[in-house]
């Protein structure tokens, strides 16, 4: 296990799930050193709350793993934690945890970072200014596009938009950011997935894909153009298709990736082939950064009821395109 990548994983906000699903990567039989970041004592505190018997160690750079144990990069927490209670004096904590990995790649002590679940809104309510983990790191690293990609079931799926109001998408979709979004996920899958020559399906915006502009002119006006310049550039992208027929295993078999317009366009169709096991990356990073496809679930923490099955599958996804990935 020596050679194998070494994957930081924040453990997220205290409160919720994060802490329980890090204390099953103890027995997980994980390709990679696996480490930790997060206050040692939560995650004991934790371990206790749910009766797991996890031997936690402090992680050593030098030092080496060991089967069933999990290793922790401590960072203590602000004030103590409670399974299911918000606390606004712990929201620097969660942010620690990422700047701590980031620094780790930075530094090639990690190969990449898997993150588990924050809480947006408690972050905002102690004052400082977070819209997410992907903003958060495409700041870190001074990114200026990142774009994001759901994976599992067999699919990936990258988003032109993201977390926006349905009425806005049409007014934000250009044609310099559909160039800037499909060049990203054409290089990244690449980069960081090996894929040499990637093909790409990219959705419509309206319903039938336009219907010849009867339906809506982005298509032909945006979309369509867009295409067809990548195209002459050497890029396996074909579209724009009708949402409804996209997603069908005659389209699918034909694809590495999908590109939607929209958030409730594709991740649908993702959640319900893969849900419990989904993985979101984040494609434009100078690093590796996966994570869970669920938020906190306050409700669930110290219960036992959490699953860590998509936890896994980032991590196995981060090892994955740790392989092929090249940091300049």
């Amino acid at each position: 296990m020596n050679n194998q990548p070494v994957i930081a994983v924040t453990s997220g906000e205290p409160a919720g799930i994060g802490p329980d699903i890090c204390l099953d990567l103890a027995a997980g039989d994980l390709p990679g050193r696996i480490v930790v970041l997060g206050d040692m004592q939560l995650l004991q505190q934790r371990a206790a709350l749910l009766g797991k018997n996890t031997i936690i160690q402090p992680y050593r750079s030098d030092g080496k793993s060991a089967p069933g144990i999990l290793e922790v990069c401590h960072t203590p927490l602000q004030v103590p934690a409670h399974a299911g209670i918000l606390n606004v004096h712990n929201a620097a904590y969660v942010l620690q945890l990422l700047d701590r990995a980031h620094i780790g790649i930075q530094q090639s002590e990690f190969a990449a970072m898997v993150t588990a679940p924050v809480h947006k809104g408690i972050i905002n309510d102690s004052g400082i200014q977070f819209s997410g983990h992907t903003e958060y790191l495409a700041a870190k690293s001074a990114t200026p596009r990142v774009v994001m990609m759901l994976a599992g079931g067999g699919l990936k799926v990258a988003l032109a938009t993201t977390h926006l109001p349905l009425r806005n998408v049409a007014d934000t979709l250009t044609a310099e950011l559909l160039t800037e979004i499909l060049t990203i996920l054409h290089l990244d899958l690449q980069q960081k997935f090996g894929l040499l020559q990637p093909r790409i399906l990219v959705a419509g915006l309206n319903p039938h894909a336009g219907e010849g502009g009867h339906l809506g002119h982005e298509e032909n006006n945006i979309i369509m153009p867009v295409i067809g310049l990548l195209q002459q550039q050497g890029m396996k992208i074909t579209g724009p298709f009708p949402a409804d027929t996209l997603f069908q295993p005659f389209m699918l078999e034909q694809a590495d990736a999908v590109l939607v317009m929209y958030h409730d366009q594709g991740l649908p169709v993702l959640k319900y082939a893969s849900f419990g096991e989904g993985v979101n990356i984040t494609l434009g990073l100078p690093f590796i950064r996966t994570s869970v496809d669920h938020g906190t679930a306050l409700d669930l923490a110290a219960t036992g009821k959490a699953t860590s099955s998509s936890l896994f599958a980032a991590i196995n996804t981060a090892v994955e395109m740790s392989q092929h990935w090249k940091p300049n």
